[in-house]
């Protein structure tokens, strides 16, 4: 029985590595891109080849047994070390790919986010004008209303009916003055109708002179006397009802 030497012992070893680097290269490989696993698959199969040396070999060529398989198993170990750096490097490009969106739409979030508050700010602040506004408009009208009220219920027709009913029986006087002369008859006859209830009417009372001029003006000189007294409400008022409050 032929004796184990020193070289030997390394020859079985560096083909034990090659077998067991080349069933890694295989594991490696399935989980690689397409183009890097038939490189590596490749170098799996000559290092398989390279660890599975005759014994005969072995015995006669041990130097260069451990020689052949340590080549391969630095070649396989190189070109894994490769295809891992290049995993690496795309799944760092990947998750930093990643981390830009996610930042981006985080940002994108933050934004919105600060328009809608001051869309909210802004919203709030037209309501708190619109209120304001609002209650001024309400306080105006109620101001208004409270001072028109007492002159739109003041009674002004029943002073302008007794100011007119005194000039009704003067009309009827100049039938019952006709007989003692023909003459004066037909002057009277001849002469206009209103003429003649001024002459035969008994001198009118000042309230009633009052009366009679202020009717003779129009209702916008009306009106500018009734705004120089400091009536309210006169905008409103007829012709009627200004030469009343006026002549009161």
């Amino acid at each position: 029985m032929a004796k184990t030497t020193k070289t030997m012992r390394a020859a079985e070893a560096a083909l034990d590595a090659a077998a067991s680097a080349a069933k890694d290269a295989k594991r490696l490989a399935a989980t690689l891109p397409k183009r890097d696993a038939k490189k590596l698959r490749s170098l799996a199969e000559e290092a398989k080849e390279a660890s599975s040396a005759s014994k005969k070999a072995v015995e006669r060529r041990p130097k260069k047994v451990v020689k052949k398989a340590v080549v391969a198993i630095a070649r396989v170990e190189k070109a894994a070390d490769k295809a891992e750096s290049r995993l690496a490097a795309a799944a760092a490009k990947a998750s930093e790919a990643e981390a830009k969106k996610a930042a981006k739409a985080e940002k994108k979030a933050a934004a919105a986010k600060a328009d809608q508050k001051v869309v909210g700010k802004k919203g709030l602040g037209k309501k708190g004008l619109g209120k304001k506004a609002g209650g001024k408009k309400d306080a105006e009208k109620t101001t208004t209303t409270k001072a028109e009220k007492p002159v739109a219920e003041k009674p002004v027709a029943p002073k302008v009916a007794p100011k007119a009913a005194p000039k009704k029986p003067a009309a009827t006087k100049p039938a019952t003055v006709v007989e003692p002369k023909p003459a004066a008859a037909m002057a009277m006859a001849e002469e206009p109708l209103d003429a003649a209830p001024a002459a035969d009417a008994p001198p009118a009372s000042p309230s009633a002179a009052a009366t009679d001029s202020l009717a003779s003006l129009t209702v916008a000189q009306l009106r500018g006397r009734a705004r120089a007294a400091g009536i309210t409400g006169y905008s409103r008022m007829t012709k009627a009802q200004l030469v009343a409050l006026l002549s009161s």
